[in-house]
């Protein structure tokens, strides 16, 4: 070896793109850096639009607009006044889009294509009822929900609707066990598309409230493959749309669901829910602190961790290195690993003849743990690497100053929003049926005018959707796929 060195090409790219990254400001990679192309909100149009990369006409390949909401996308509950900077009202039961993209600006139901919005370990924030499953019934004030799998997907079947496998509680259908087991308050859209409902609107997506699961169990479905099953009942402080009354919702004794009878897997709420009716108030408010968002502030990328342990990681314990020692074959080690998958042997082994004659000594073999490279020279004064430890440190200290400022956000918000008072409320009075009415009066509920800003501070005024914009997006509305990373796992 030391009479062939050989170059440590991997190292040496590694450090190449660190020392480029902390030159740039970043975190280094594996592969060289990436420029990603980034649109603040604020400079998002007012409506869908495309661009000329779209393959389809309408708002099949569109991309969202504006949000006009300050929520995040795991919000729960009501989207109040104070959220809705653009009308000062929040997004009140009634209100009306023109479809699942326009729903998503005001935050009521955030994917525009999967019916479920949540995440496995934190709960579910909205559904929408847009006739995905036959196995769906809709009373109005209750509904049997079918949760989202169990159909093959796969390459151009986006729009299958023939199930072929059974359904289970993970991904998305976990999401809303948690909101059961929880008693966390679900938004409910409805969509012109469930045709079997007496309560969908006959056009556009509308906004029904807010509903709270109570049961959920699995039971085998019309198509033949087990299916999760949700029970919701509306739990809003509004009148439903459907309804002349001028107060929202009482606590009520829950519906006899008659397929419990083969039901399996079933789950009951045990304690008390989270978002629950006040006798004193006469109104529906959290009864506990909802659930921090874990998408508030900067989150820290994985990439750094990812970068840490793919290019300075151990080939011994796995973990990011310490007190790394690089050995002549070009693999990395730490210094204690490295010493104690040696220890206990010699360097020289001791030899003797029969006769007891001393022979001469021979050297020991030691191979390296990843190759067949003798390394006994190599060990018997091993050198830590200076450069690559100084660039392990340099990353774990951007990340951890990420980190740092991530919580930092995250609490500042928290004891915002949090806290009102002392006594530890966690909504505001409930306004009275006519209150509600009064406001809708009073404020304008049409949407905001269409105009956008482009490039240059021109106003654009846009032109009336196109009819065939919905027929473009229908098939992709009814596919069951998982909601976006948005998410939401």
């Amino acid at each position: 070896m030391v009479s062939n060195p050989r170059i440590n090409s991997q190292l040496a790219m590694a450090i190449r793109n660190a020392k480029i990254a902390r030159s740039e400001g970043g975190v280094g990679g594996s592969g060289g850096l990436k420029v990603y192309h980034t649109v603040h909100n604020d400079e998002l149009p007012d409506t869908a639009f495309t661009t000329e990369r779209a393959k389809k006409t309408g708002k099949a390949n569109a991309c969202s607009g504006k949000i006009f909401v300050t929520i995040p996308k795991d919000h729960f509950g009501p989207i109040v006044a104070e959220n809705d900077p653009t009308r000062n009202r929040g997004v009140l039961v009634g209100d009306s889009w023109e479809d699942r993209m326009e729903c998503r600006q005001w935050g009521a139901h955030f994917p525009h294509v999967a019916g479920i919005a949540g995440q496995s370990t934190h709960g579910a924030q909205s559904v929408a009822l847009s006739g995905g499953y036959v196995d769906d019934e809709d009373h109005g004030e209750w509904f049997l929900y079918t949760g989202s799998g169990g159909r093959d997907l796969s390459g151009n079947k986006r729009t299958n609707k023939d199930q072929s496998f059974d359904q289970k509680f993970e991904s998305s259908n976990e999401a809303l066990r948690l909101s059961c087991r929880k008693g966390y308050p679900v938004r409910v859209v409805r969509s012109h598309k469930e045709k079997r409902s007496a309560y969908a609107p006959e056009e556009g997506v509308r906004y029904d409230g807010i509903y709270r699961i109570e049961k959920c169990w699995r039971k085998m479905g019309i198509q033949g493959h087990k299916v999760c099953r949700y029970l919701f009942v509306r739990c809003d402080n509004e009148p439903a749309p459907w309804t002349s009354d001028l107060s929202g919702d009482r606590p009520r004794s829950l519906p006899i669901i008659n397929e419990f009878k083969g039901a399996t897997d079933i789950t009951e709420r045990k304690g008390d829910p989270s978002w629950d009716f006040d006798e004193k108030k006469g109104c529906w408010l959290w009864k506990k602190p909802p659930p921090l968002s874990k998408k508030t502030g900067k989150r820290v990328s994985s990439k750094s961790k990812n970068t840490l342990l793919k290019d300075f990681g151990c080939n011994i314990c796995h973990k990011v290195l310490s007190s790394p020692l690089t050995t002549p074959c070009a693999h990395n080690f730490c210094k204690a690993c490295l010493e104690d998958a040696f220890s206990g042997q010699s360097y020289i082994r001791e030899r003797a003849s029969q006769s007891g004659r001393s022979l001469r000594t021979r050297k020991n073999i030691m191979k390296c743990p990843i190759c067949s490279a003798d390394i006994a020279d190599y060990l018997q004064n091993p050198q830590v690497n200076r450069e690559m430890m100084g660039v392990i440190e340099s990353l774990q200290r951007q990340t951890e100053q990420q980190m740092e400022e991530s919580s930092e956000e995250l609490s500042a918000k928290s004891d915002e929003n949090l806290m009102p008072d002392e006594e530890m409320e966690f909504s505001k009075p409930c306004d009275s049926g006519e209150k509600v009415l009064k406001e809708i009066n009073k404020n304008d509920l049409d949407p905001p005018k269409k105009g956008r800003k482009v490039a240059g501070g021109k106003i654009v005024v846009e032109s009336e959707a196109m009819d065939d914009a919905e027929v473009e997006s229908e098939a992709m509305d009814d596919a069951e796929v998982e909601s976006e990373a948005m998410d939401f796992d």
